[in-house]
């Protein structure tokens, strides 16, 4: 698999501080410190990253509620069973808490046997005992609530853990019943998540409900920046032909600790066979010698004689499988490096699995939610002595023309671009946006590089010990509302998702070589902000439309920056930061209109048109161009809108055969809709 395959990548380097590693008197990391400072918010909600310590920072929480704010019990609800020993008995005062977690055997649901109506029992027994904490899972919850009501919760804590699981969808049960707690108003609850993003693009929570929480935000950034051995963080994405298994090691480096995500038997990527698929993997990394007695690892002697220790979680056998799950949870998995190898699974190793020593998370196949990605890239960057660099490789089957299911490729390929390019905002540093204006002046704590602050022209400031970027922008509009500068600071991220994942917007920022820019930035963005944010004012909406493309394409052009300026991307843990700021530099004025002006996706589709071969490409862009859209009643109304604004700035309306492509398509959007009124005039 030559470099020609590789697409589209990002590689973000980190100072390693070791701030966010480091402990203070209560023994809190940086990130539980942020979330203890909230702990008389009656609605919590915490957006981290994997391995950032957010199952303690709600011990410590919890503890307070019930210690000091008259919570009488703590309910702890997991997504699935395996994640329930994350809240074991932790000493807290042993590190300088003011107090012990403990629960109780019999509470931790996650480990008793019996089905779930034995479980629901106990979740009553618990809420009529004396006791502190319980801990279930999600369903557990769900069935105990349509069994007693939201009521009988009343004056406790509820704490959703991996909170992306809820939704607004109305099939979503825990969604529905969250609603109700929030609307009685009677329970106090932390929603904690390391990734907000749901495959469906559905929301989380409802605005309004979504209003009523405190946010604490600790971003990609912050934690891997304050680590102390991890400096490298790679997303990469890799084409193939033939069989997956004969090309897997031109990605797999078996001196990497690397877990192997094998795609579902239903992929198009799959060979059909999930066992023989792990023996073929096997078999290409070299001689097997047997299965080890006592973990029930596969051992492969490789070309240059090392014996490589593989966990196959594939193999679904009960037997085998309890053996290898119950190796990986010894404490040498956690203490020794050299424990286990490989790990290859279908369906496990993801979500709240804790391998600190991973390296490298090799998954064959397009994972149709950001979600699962964001979990699996989250198995990647735990901090471990002497592991310096992450990985992230996903691996996606070349497009075949002649194949029949041709349309579902292009849309795993488009999928595959959406993720990278919103996992690149959420490794990129925390962007804070302000308008230039003539009274404006340089914000404590900000480095404006070697130049310093200039009041003649819009800056760039960055704060290290943050990671946050201040930047000013001409013409920025401002959000007004509550609800609109909450989504300003906290939920950007979430804008770009519902944006980037639109297929239409993708679809024709990539393939529709006459597209103008400012149809996806302006027209097509702010309908998606409209769609998702309803009770937001016009100008609230177009305040974070224009945050949300300045903060996505300040992005993408700082990685085209640096990908055609190698000096720049030489510079280590400063380069994404130099390129922020000579892309900022090397313009003119940095303004709204200019950012409008900038298609999103063409960055993408420049290292894709190197990834893929000419014929796949072409064979894409010709099932995206049959469909393109004609111009709509509803685009061409927002088209007029922006008509309106442009004469107020201009003092004439847009013209037809104007040499600016942008003014031709706000004039057509006119055009359109004087037609279809003298239609109706003329019946």
């Amino acid at each position: 698999m030559d470099n020609k395959k590789f697409f589209p990548s990002i590689t973000v380097n980190y100072k390693s501080t070791g701030s966010s590693t480091q402990s203070n008197e209560l023994g809190m990391r940086q990130m539980q410190e942020r979330v203890y400072n909230k702990r008389g918010e009656q609605y919590l909600l915490i957006k981290s990253p994997p391995a950032s310590g957010k199952s303690r920072a709600l011990m410590f929480i919890a503890l307070d509620k019930l210690n000091n704010q008259g919570i009488k019990q703590a309910i702890i609800t997991v997504p699935e069973k395996s994640i329930g020993s994350s809240f074991h008995n932790e000493p807290l005062t042993n590190f300088g808490f003011y107090y012990d977690w403990q629960v109780e055997p019999r509470w931790n649901l996650c480990n008793s046997p019996g089905e779930e109506g034995s479980k629901v029992k106990s979740v009553k027994a618990f809420l009529e005992s004396t006791d502190k904490v319980l801990v279930c899972t999600h369903s557990t919850f769900r069935f105990a609530v349509e069994r007693f009501g939201v009521e009988i919760f009343d004056e406790r804590l509820i704490a959703i853990d991996e909170f992306h699981h809820v939704s607004v969808d109305e099939g979503n049960v825990l969604g529905s019943q969250l609603k109700q707690l929030v609307t009685r108003d009677k329970v106090h609850i932390v929603a904690m998540t390391g990734s907000y993003f749901r495959g469906d693009a559905n929301p989380v929570l409802m605005p309004e409900d979504e209003a009523k929480f405190d946010t604490v935000t600790y971003t990609y950034y912050e934690q891997l920046n304050g680590y102390e051995y991890l400096k490298t963080l790679n997303i990469g994405y890799f084409f193939y032909g033939n069989a997956y298994v004969d090309e897997i090691l031109s990605i797999l480096n078996p001196n990497e600790k690397t877990i192997i995500h094998i795609p579902n038997v239903n992929s198009r990527e799959s060979m059909g066979d999930k066992i023989k698929e792990v023996e073929h993997i096997m078999h290409e990394l070299g001689e097997w010698l047997g299965a080890d007695t006592n973990t029930g690892f596969h051992l492969i002697k490789t070309e240059g004689g090392k014996v490589l220790k593989v966990a196959d979680l594939v193999d679904d056998e009960p037997t085998k499988r309890n053996k290898v799950s119950a190796s990986l949870k010894l404490p040498e998995a956690k203490s020794n490096r050299d424990h286990v190898d490989i790990i290859i699974a279908l369906g496990m190793a993801k979500e709240g699995f804790d391998w600190i020593w991973c390296e490298h998370a090799l998954t064959v196949g397009y994972r149709s939610s950001l979600t699962e990605i964001v979990q699996i890239i989250g198995r990647t960057t735990r901090d471990a002595p002497n592991k310096t660099h992450a990985r992230f490789s996903n691996l996606i089957a070349e497009l075949d023309a002649t194949e029949g299911a041709v349309t579902d490729a292009v849309n795993d390929t488009l999928k595959a671009i959406s993720a990278s390019l919103l996992m690149e905002q959420v490794l990129a540093p925390r962007f804070n946006f302000t308008p230039k204006r003539p009274q404006s002046g340089p914000v404590d704590g900000f480095d404006y590089g070697e130049e310093g602050y200039n009041p003649n022209k819009e800056n760039i400031g960055f704060n290290e010990q943050t990671g946050q970027f201040q930047i000013e922008i001409k013409g920025l509009s401002m959000p007004k509302s509550e609800d609109a500068q909450r989504i300003c600071r906290e939920d950007l991220n979430e804008v770009i998702a519902a944006f980037a994942q639109d297929k239409q917007t993708i679809e024709r920022g990539l393939f529709d070589k006459e597209i103008i820019p400012q149809e996806l930035t302006q027209i097509r963005f702010g309908k998606i902000i409209k769609d998702r944010y309803p009770e937001l004012t016009e100008d609230d909406i177009e305040a974070v439309r224009q945050h949300a493309i300045a903060a996505l394409n300040l992005t993408q052009k700082a990685k085209e920056t640096l990908n055609n300026d190698e000096e720049l991307s030489s510079r280590g843990n400063t380069a994404l930061i130099d390129g922020v700021r000579k892309f900022a530099m090397d313009v003119r004025d940095l303004d709204v209109d200019w950012i409008d002006s900038i298609n999103p996706f063409n960055e993408a589709y420049a290292i894709l048109s190197k990834a893929m071969n000419e014929h796949s490409l072409k064979a894409m862009a010709e099932v995206i161009s049959a469909k393109k859209p004609n111009i709509s009643l509803e685009e061409a109304r927002e088209l007029a809108k922006r008509a309106i604004k442009f004469r107020k700035e201009r003092g004439r309306l847009p013209e037809i055969n104007s040499a600016d492509p942008w003014e031709q398509r706000m004039a057509q959007g006119i055009a359109y809709l004087a037609r279809l009124k003298a239609e109706e005039r003329n019946g």
